[in-house]
């Protein structure tokens, strides 16, 4: 009965361990929607945004007003720069921050 009890303690203490390791690996990117459009310049230096399922690809005035690393920092999975544009994997907040940059204009 005593080893019974040890390995329910046991599994219990992987379990925790497991679920842990899950939930920190598992970014939630909770994306800080001002901070966001800050580091893309600023709402007056957006010309066009498009949302496409994980991509948020932005036009910008001026691209070297960006902080790619800012991004970064709040969530971004990659970033890919193409002339003035900037495409961005977010993932499912792509198009919440279309709509969010949308209603600033």
């Amino acid at each position: 009965m005593s080893n019974i009890i040890e390995y329910i303690i046991i599994f219990a203490v992987l379990l925790v361990i497991l679920l842990a390791i899950i939930k920190a690996s598992k970014k939630d990117v909770n994306l800080d929607l001002n901070k966001l459009v800050e580091y893309l310049g600023g709402k007056d230096n957006i010309i066009k945004t498009e949302s496409e399922h994980s991509r948020f690809k932005v036009t910008l005035k001026d691209v070297s007003k960006a902080n790619k690393e800012g991004i970064q920092k709040l969530g971004a999975k990659g970033i890919v720069e193409i002339d003035n544009q900037l495409k961005i994997i977010l993932g499912p907040s792509s198009s919440q921050l279309k709509k969010y940059i949308d209603e600033l204009k």
